[in-house]
């Protein structure tokens, strides 16, 4: 749910904010969606964003349900994060979105306003959807304004990747409770004893920043704004740069030059924080060996954390909502599904799935023991709001925090254009 080093979160919605005004308030419903045929057989359209491996899991499970619902066909919709999105918003400003598709927290207050999306709510009254046995509380990730507008098919929390070679030769131990002032000085002792940066660029990352502000009383949103101030952000973006021209965090000019690589995984530096799942691609794209750490405090205690999702969203409009609500259901509950999907959209949401997968390799078992490591802590909260226009402010403050890295921009100015774009963005 949130931007990382991660193609999901990474890759920016360009189109979003240059579009959002053109996209009506209001859709005509039932002119889109799935269609059906003479012999009672329905078929809808479900769409996601993902890498092959994800597509080729998610089509072993539509073959399950179409096995199971032999009345209900599914025809798939599947492409990269970027073009989802550009796509999406044309199939929603014409009344034609998909009528199932993956959703995340930062789109669901965007087009619940544009009236896009449907109220799961009433097909769980209705019988066709189990509301039940979701994990940790993340069933309320999809809720705004009491409404379910999203159901989630996974879950992640934020974390430290490290270089777990670079860290013990430093003779580094991280553990929970730390405070941002130890994990710094862990990073400086990395930094002189095994002669690499310590970090690849914290403070660009949105969902981190949140986090911070979370310790701190604050948060990055509010119901309909920013929850910090230009003054708050400057001083995160000039400690941040203060460390980039220290040499404590990443070059970033090489950081760009090594993607899609991670910096981590490219040896550029002993540390990254990124969603707890993701962390399965340092193991393929690097040579060492990487474990996960946990969010640094401001007391020593408290780590902001929250659980963010994956979700699946129904359209509004949809020809046929009983048998969306059925494919929803089948998709979040079944545990062969949760057998095949694993643990690619985050650590499954639900406790028929959760139960019925057992990693077998070590980076995955690792991200399972972490989520529970940090449930146990008791230090998990509720979710930060995300207004309408959260996906444009994520992709500007990823680019503006890049800019303040590498120098072009000073932090006070990155900040007022933050809070300038924000505007917009809300306003859109």
């Amino acid at each position: 749910m949130g931007t990382s080093r991660n193609v999901e979160r990474r890759t920016v919605l360009k189109a979003a904010g240059a579009s959002a005004a053109t996209l009506g308030l209001g859709l005509a419903t039932g002119c889109g969606g799935g269609s059906g045929s003479g012999d009672g057989t329905v078929t809808l359209r479900y769409a996601w964003w993902g890498g092959e491996p994800r597509t080729i899991a998610i089509k072993k499970t539509i073959a399950l349900f179409e096995k199971k619902f032999p009345k209900i066909k599914i025809k798939p919709e599947f492409t990269d994060y970027e073009a989802f999105w550009e796509k999406f918003q044309t199939q929603a400003s014409g009344g034609n979105p998909p009528d199932v598709f993956q959703n995340a927290v930062g789109f669901l207050r965007k087009y619940d306003k544009r009236g896009v999306l449907m109220d799961l709510k009433t097909q769980a009254d209705a019988g066709n959807l189990n509301l039940e046995n979701f994990r940790n509380g993340v069933l309320a990730n999809g809720q705004v304004d009491g409404k379910q507008i999203g159901i989630p098919v996974g879950a992640n929390t934020m974390a430290l990747v490290i270089d777990l070679k670079a860290f013990e030769k430093a003779g580094v131990e991280a553990t929970f409770g730390w405070t941002w002032d130890e994990y710094f000085d862990a990073l400086q002792t990395i930094q002189d004893k095994v002669k690499v940066a310590g970090d690849t660029g914290y403070f660009s990352i949105m969902y981190l920043y949140d986090l911070y502000l979370r310790q701190n009383g604050k948060a990055f949103f509010t119901e309909d704004d920013l929850g910090f101030t230009e003054d708050d952000l400057t001083q995160w973006w000039e400690d941040g740069y203060k460390r980039v021209r220290s040499g404590l965090v990443a070059d970033p000019k090489k950081v760009e030059q090594v993607k899609p690589k991670s910096a981590l995984s490219a040896g550029l530096a002993a540390s990254e924080f990124t969603w707890d799942n993701f962390s399965i691609r340092y193991e393929g794209e690097g040579e060492s060996d990487y474990g996960l750490a946990p969010i640094p405090t401001t007391n020593g205690k408290d780590t902001g954390q929250y659980l963010g999702s994956l979700m699946l969203s129904a359209f509004s409009g949809t020809k046929h909502p009983e048998e969306v609500a059925k494919f929803i259901d089948f998709m979040v509950h079944d545990p062969e599904v949760g057998r095949i999907m694993g643990y690619d959209r985050g650590i499954l949401a639900t406790t028929e799935q959760y139960e019925a997968f057992t990693p077998a390799d070590e980076t995955n078992r690792g991200v399972r023991a972490y989520e529970e490591k940090v449930a146990d802590a008791g230090v998990l909260g509720k979710i930060t709001p995300h207004p309408s226009g959260a996906d444009v402010i994520e992709a500007a403050f990823l680019r503006l925090g890049g800019e303040v890295a590498q120098g072009k921009t000073k932090p006070a100015d990155a900040a007022k254009a933050l809070f300038s774009e924000a505007k917009a963005a809300f306003a859109g």
